[in-house]
């Protein structure tokens, strides 16, 4: 398919340039035939006027001079016609006759003169013929005399054309040559062009469809700085982000697949166990409550995907409502108090007095806070802290999170709010929790920004408007 649409391209492309300037050639051939067919005709056809202009002014005065005899002068210039090497003259009678011819032959019939009888019918007295006297092309022009005479009528002047045709014919010859080698330089300079943009696109378009039918490991080879060389460096560029998408993308059903075998297996395990003969009351006690977190940590994964699946499809919708963001920020770092005890991390944070009133979804942004100090708890070792700042600044509530963990490195760090991405896939979690939190401080008008360093921790520092309606998503159907 690809050799066939290809084909089309090139013949397409052939008709299309070479056709066109074929045709122009043809027509600028056939102007020039014309053209000095033309120039070359009139050439004759002057100098054969000029002559009859000369040859009547000699007559006229030939009659007027009685003390000569005027057939005699008349016989005199036709067979001592000067000219008589390049053209042929006649001097013809009343009767339609050739009494008279320079060359000294005269015919023993009358032959056939269109350009009389064209001359005796014309107001001008000139008549022209352009044809064939037997085997040989020729132009002749009769005069009609303006003397009063019956031994002459009119004087005829014949030309032959065959050299002249010759030498339009070699001109056009040459032209035509010359049409030749401007279609072969137009064809020639075709096929480069075909080979230099239509092949590789050829090739760009075969390279794009092993893309699409998944190896992202072909590249492109680019060969010249133009729009070419750009076409085949987006390709290659497309392919190495499609590769990086693909892997994240790896990444990430790996990691899910992981977080949610873990839960899964530890409430298998406690269920079995639960299952057997009468356990203890502590052990009881113990499975049950190891059920409901895991199971707690499985629904909240499974909200977070479908958070994610709804920004994807723009159906992330806020239920705003008038709140205190300080409020919410002190309930999310409550429910984390007693898992930063027992993992022994210090979690340092002062309520504040002040209010932050806003407008805004008191759930979503509640989530927000959970993820983003979940996240600085995950990422922390036994002994490093977690301090929570909030902050009113100008008309905005700041809130920044800071920890003394694992950091994030400078390669990473521009990319870990992209979906899907986890900068450390040796600790658990989904990798889209910080991207749903993004999309939802973005819907509330504000920005989620980070500042990490590796080994020494990471600063997260979210910024809300006070007093402001926040932007909506689109409404849930």
């Amino acid at each position: 398919m690809e050799k066939k649409r290809m084909k089309k391209i090139t013949k397409r492309w052939l008709i299309n340039s070479f056709g066109v300037v074929f045709l122009i050639v043809a027509v600028m051939v056939v102007a020039i035939a014309v053209s000095v067919r033309s120039y070359y005709y009139n050439g004759a056809r002057q100098f054969l006027l000029s002559r009859s202009d000369s040859v009547a002014t000699l007559l006229e005065n030939y009659s007027r001079d009685s003390s000569v005899d005027f057939s005699l002068q008349l016989r005199r210039l036709v067979e001592d016609y000067e000219y008589k090497d390049r053209s042929e003259l006649m001097a013809i009678d009343g009767d339609k006759n050739v009494i008279i011819t320079s060359s000294g032959f005269e015919p023993g019939d009358t032959p056939e003169m269109p350009d009389y009888d064209r001359a005796y019918s014309s107001q001008t007295g000139v008549g022209e013929f352009v044809g064939y006297i037997g085997s040989e092309k020729v132009m002749a022009i009769t005069v009609m005399s303006r003397i009063i005479s019956d031994d002459l009528s009119a004087m005829r002047y014949v030309v032959s054309l065959t050299r002249i045709d010759r030498q339009i014919g070699t001109l056009v010859l040459f032209a035509c040559l010359l049409g030749v080698a401007i279609l072969l330089f137009v064809l020639y300079s075709s096929i480069y062009f075909i080979n230099s943009i239509v092949i590789p696109i050829g090739e760009v378009g075969q390279t794009a469809k092993q893309i699409a039918q998944g190896d992202f490991g072909v590249r492109l080879l680019v060969e010249k700085d133009d729009e070419i060389g750009e076409l085949c460096a987006s390709i290659n560029n497309m392919a190495e982000e499609l590769s990086n998408s693909e892997k994240v993308k790896n990444d990430f059903i790996s990691s899910v697949s992981h977080e949610l075998r873990t839960p899964l297996t530890a409430i298998r395990g406690w269920g079995e166990t639960l299952m057997g003969d009468e356990p203890e009351p502590e052990t009881f006690r113990k499975g049950m409550h190891v059920i409901m977190d895991e199971t707690e940590r499985l629904s909240s994964m499974v909200e977070e995907l479908l958070d994610f699946s709804r920004m994807q499809s723009g159906r992330l919708i806020l239920r705003e409502e008038r709140l205190d963001a300080v409020a919410e920020l002190s309930d999310a770092v409550l429910i984390f108090t007693e898992r930063a005890r027992q993992e022994q991390k210090a979690l340092v944070y002062e309520e504040p007095e002040f209010f932050a009133p806003m407008v805004g979804d008191r759930n979503r942004l509640r989530q927000v806070f959970v993820n983003i100090l979940d996240n600085a708890l995950k990422y922390s070792d036994g002994g490093d802290s977690v301090t929570v700042l909030p902050q009113l600044l100008e008309g905005w509530f700041v809130v920044t999170v800071s920890d003394t963990g694992c950091g994030i490195s400078q390669e990473d760090l521009p990319m870990v709010k992209t979906r899907f991405y986890k900068g450390h896939t040796t600790r658990r979690g989904s990798g889209i929790g910080l991207a749903v939190a993004d999309e939802i401080i973005k819907m509330h008008g504000g920005t989620l920004e980070l500042d990490s360093v590796k080994d020494q921790g990471t600063s997260v520092r979210i910024t809300l408007p006070l007093e402001q309606k926040s932007q909506k998503g689109s409404t849930e159907t």
